[in-house]
């Protein structure tokens, strides 16, 4: 469990830097649009809270129920935003439903350990 959550908080601080340092290129790819004015800074305020989710949801040597949670909570809610982004067409770029793939499995992955733990 703690490589899997490892690799979604790296993962996500990841994409947290890509936001705050280039918010207009992840968009493209992402959405297929650019960011200007307002949605820049929006964008960076994205970054830094996806950089921080990542930072706090790094496994220590026994990962806090707090942090698994916090990642697979954010897994699905934003796997079922980019699904619906990508179903209704508008906002579609290369990289959403790569994006939507591996949200959803990572989801799955983090959720299906969660429960084996338990069992254990």
């Amino acid at each position: 469990m703690n490589k899997l959550l490892a690799f979604s908080a790296l993962a996500e601080a990841a994409t947290g830097v890509a936001l705050i340092v280039v918010p207009s290129l992840v968009a493209r790819l992402l959405l297929g649009t650019e960011l200007s004015g307002v949605a820049l800074a929006v964008g960076r305020v994205a970054g830094i809270s996806l950089l921080s989710l990542g930072i706090a949801c790094w496994p220590g040597k026994a990962p806090s129920r707090a942090a698994f949670w916090g990642m697979t909570t954010y897994g699905l809610f934003v796997t079922l935003y980019l699904l619906y982004l990508g179903i209704r067409g508008e906002w579609v770029g290369p990289l959403l439903w790569p994006a939507v793939a591996l949200h959803a499995l990572l989801t799955v992955l983090l959720a299906r350990e969660w429960f084996n733990a338990q069992r254990a």
